[in-house]
C-alpha cells in the first residue's frame, strides 16, 4: 500500500483500550480537582514528589516509550534504518523524562547528591530538570516553555501540515512519526485548559501525568497505523 495516495492512512475510529486510557487520564482530573477544592493538604499529598500523580507519569512515560523499542523491534525487518531509528529515540525520550521524573531512582534507593547537584539543583537532586545554570531555571526554559511549544506543534501543527504538505507526510513517513488523532487533539487541549484552571502550583504535575499518558494513548493508537504495519510504504 502506497500511504501518500491512500489519504496516509488516517485513523479516526476509537478503541475499548483508547476509552481505558482516556478513564485512567480523566480519574486522575477528577481526582485532582476534587481534592484541590475540598482538601488541600490532601490534594498536595497526592501531587507529592513520589506521590500517586508522580509516579502515574512514570507510568505513562515507560509505557509510551516501551512501545517505541517494542515497535523498533518488530518493524525492524520492513522498515527502513532511519524508521527504526526515529522509533528509539523518541522511546529513548520518554524513558529520558520518566527517569527525571523520579530523579533517576535517588530518591528510592537513597543516593546522595553530588555536591554540583546539591549547588545547583533546585531540589538538591540528581537530575537535569531542576538545574539552575547562570540563575537560569532549566525547568523553566528548556522543560516547560520549549517542551509546551514542541507539544503544540506536535498536536496541532504538525497534523495539519501532515494533511497538506508532501514534504510533512514523507517526514513522518520515513521517522516513524505516530500522529494523534483528532479527539486526541481534543482530548490534550480539553487538559491543558483544565489543568490550567486549577488555583494551586501543583496543577502542573496534574498536566505531567495527564500529558504522559496522552503521549502513550498516541503513540500506541496513532492516526496513521499503517505506517507502524508491516505493509510496504
Amino acid at each position: 500500500m502506497n500511504l501518500l495516495k491512500d489519504n496516509m492512512g488516517i485513523e479516526n475510529k476509537i478503541s475499548g483500550k483508547e476509552y481505558i486510557v482516556l478513564a485512567v487520564i480523566a480519574l486522575m482530573m477528577l481526582v485532582g480537582y476534587v481534592l484541590v477544592f475540598t482538601n488541600v493538604p490532601l490534594f498536595e499529598r497526592y501531587t507529592v514528589e513520589d506521590g500517586v500523580v508522580e509516579w502515574l507519569t512514570v507510568i505513562g512515560l515507560l509505557l509510551a516509550a516501551g512501545t517505541c523499542f517494542i515497535r523498533a523491534i518488530h518493524l525492524r525487518k520492513y522498515r527502513s534504518g532511519l524508521f527504526i531509528l526515529g522509533c528509539v529515540l523518541l522511546g529513548l525520550v520518554l524513558f529520558f523524562g520518566a527517569g527525571e521524573e523520579i530523579s533517576w531512582g535517588q530518591r528510592i534507593f537513597g543516593i546522595e547528591s553530588s555536591e554540583y547537584f546539591k549547588e545547583h539543583n533546585t531540589q538538591g537532586e540528581t537530575n537535569l530538570h531542576n538545574l539552575i545554570v547562570d540563575g537560569v531555571r532549566v525547568n523553566r526554559w528548556v522543560f516547560s516553555f520549549l517542551l509546551t511549544a514542541l507539544l503544540a506543534f506536535y498536536v496541532i501543527i504538525m497534523p495539519l501540515l501532515y494533511r497538506s504538505k508532501k514534504w510533512m507526510q514523507r517526514f513522518v513517513t520515513y521517522f516513524g512519526i505516530p500522529l494523534p488523532k483528532i479527539y486526541q487533539v481534543i482530548a490534550f487541549v480539553v487538559l491543558f485548559v483544565l489543568t490550567t484552571l486549577i488555583p494551586h502550583e501543583k496543577r502542573a504535575e496534574l498536566l505531567e501525568g495527564g500529558t504522559a499518558f496522552m503521549l502513550f494513548l498516541i503513540i500506541r493508537f496513532p492516526a496513521n497505523p499503517h505506517t507502524f504495519s508491516h505493509e510496504p510504504l
